[in-house]
């Protein structure tokens, strides 16, 4: 009876004490976690002097001349938190916030990919026919390519239809804006929109061919693709701060982000416009895509759904060619299962990444052409303080090396590619010595590779994290490109 009484008399007091101590504040517990990520931040790859070193989030917009930033993070199929963080315009000094509109890119496809799922669900159109079916006043041309296979739109959502124009740079304010037709017969700023390969034959990533099934969602529903999506997909998943119009109407300009090119320079107009809308017309927010990505995990979860069914959702996640599924790319497999994309339009760069059966989701859109290492850096904070399940390299450590500029000088020269490169044979990089770096550049489209000198004749880029080695072959000075694997041999050299 007494060890009885002792016990009971701890446990009043125990509970009593609990009651009587301070629990932590959720708010405060959420503004530490937030804090942690904004302090973070680590590059992909470091030197061994500045391998202890985290960064701010604003540090790194500085360095990477990104004015504005968007995050959203879910966990536990919840909207965690989301936060803007500097400029969206800079002559009007408004800030990011979370109801700040960028242009999402590319991410527009997966999202513009559930119209097409909503339709053949409804039995208006299916994925394995003949999308020739179901366009009105325009066709696909037929040719050898399609005597025995014929586009689908299973092909067009999966980049496996044979079809051209991998993506679209957009118009200026005082541009004429064509119709979508235009832009399929090639009369817009880019090529016609064709099949050039046989239809399944390969993986090749196309918005053209989501052009066409814009179109084909368009002549099947009978209404604007934009009025399509409202109705039917953006309002039903409460993304009401988003919207596939182009150009965008006035009343959203207010809180659009303007955008800027990789020196933080404001693009002329603001923007640029894309008729172009299933591949790359939507205007939203990292909050509206976090809408998205819960809705998905949900209905795939087993939860009902007015947007989809559980099947067909399972369907949109299954892989094809190149881990693609009809809209998001995938990775991983079972429990692992990511669904996700990029984004890139003029002055925006974003990304969007998803577990399937976790219910966590990260995305990130940035106001700037210079977006996509200031993103790697954001995820890695993240990665490190959610257990969001997803594969981001850890920062790569490395030992750079001085050399002379005569040192420098001897990997200098023109080069040519190996085998064809972008369709043309021998293709072009030059490279010279300039303030103890390597530097390489494209004539083509101007890209430059600022290249650290490491040990045994390799280079780095490290705001690329790209690899570049130099070795000799029968006499010739050979430069491999690791991260995209692609040689060149020195012209000045015998091959």
């Amino acid at each position: 009876m007494h060890f009885k009484y002792c016990y009971t008399l701890s446990l009043i007091i125990f509970l009593a004490f609990s009651a009587c101590s301070p629990q932590p504040d959720p708010q405060d517990i959420l503004a530490e976690e937030i804090q942690a990520v904004e302090n973070g931040l680590r590059p992909s790859v470091v030197t061994l002097a500045d391998s202890a070193k985290s960064f701010s989030i604003m540090e790194r917009m500085e360095h990477y001349n990104v004015p504005g930033v968007s995050i959203a993070v879910v966990t536990e199929g919840k909207l965690r938190w989301a936060k803007g963080y500097g400029t969206a315009n800079t002559q009007t000094r408004s800030p990011v916030d979370e109801s700040t509109l960028f242009q999402a890119g590319s991410i527009s496809k997966p999202v513009a990919a559930l119209a097409v799922l909503k339709l053949a669900e409804e039995g208006k159109l299916e994925l394995d026919t003949d999308v020739n079916t179901y366009l009105t006043d325009w066709k696909i041309e037929n040719s050898k390519y399609t005597e025995d296979e014929k586009v689908t739109l299973r092909g067009l959502l999966t980049h496996s239809a044979g079809v051209t124009v991998h993506g679209f740079p957009g118009y200026i304010q005082t541009d004429t804006f064509p119709s979508v037709i235009e832009v399929l017969d090639g009369e817009g700023n880019t090529s016609k929109i064709e099949v050039d390969t046989v239809p399944g034959s390969i993986w090749r990533y196309s918005g053209g061919g989501y052009t066409i099934a814009q179109k084909a969602v368009a002549d099947v529903s009978g209404m604007a693709f934009a009025e399509y999506l409202d109705n039917k997909i953006l309002d039903p998943l409460g993304m009401t701060n988003s919207t596939y119009e182009q150009p965008l109407p006035e009343q959203y300009h207010q809180r659009a982000s303007a955008a800027y090119d990789e020196q933080g320079n404001l693009i002329e107009g603001l923007w640029h416009n894309y008729p172009e809308l299933a591949a790359a017309g939507l205007w939203t927010t990292p909050t509206d895509l976090a809408k998205y990505c819960i809705a998905m995990q949900e209905i795939a979860a087993g939860q009902p759904s007015d947007i989809l069914s559980r099947a067909t959702v399972e369907k949109m996640l299954t892989k094809h060619q190149n881990n693609w599924g009809l809209g998001p790319g995938l990775r991983g497999e079972g429990d692992s299962l990511m669904f996700g994309h990029g984004g890139k339009n003029a002055g925006f760069t974003n990304d969007m990444v998803a577990s399937v059966r976790h219910g966590n989701a990260v995305i990130i859109m940035t106001n700037a052409d210079n977006g996509g290492p200031l993103i790697g850096e954001i995820y890695r904070s993240l990665v490190k303080q959610y257990d969001i399940n997803q594969k981001i390299s850890d920062t790569r450590v490395v030992e750079t090396v001085d050399l002379s500029d005569e040192q420098l000088q001897s990997f200098a020269g023109t080069y040519h590619s190996t085998q064809p490169l972008f369709g043309v044979t021998n293709y072009p990089i030059n490279a010279h010595a300039k303030d103890g770096m390597l530097i390489l550049l494209d004539p083509d489209d101007g890209e430059r590779f600022d290249l650290t000198p490491l040990p045994d004749s390799t280079f780095l880029d490290f705001r690329r994290n790209t690899e570049v080695v130099f070795h000799t072959k029968d006499d010739s000075l050979i430069m491999t490109l690791k991260n995209y694997n692609f040689s060149f041999y020195r012209v000045d050299d015998e091959l």
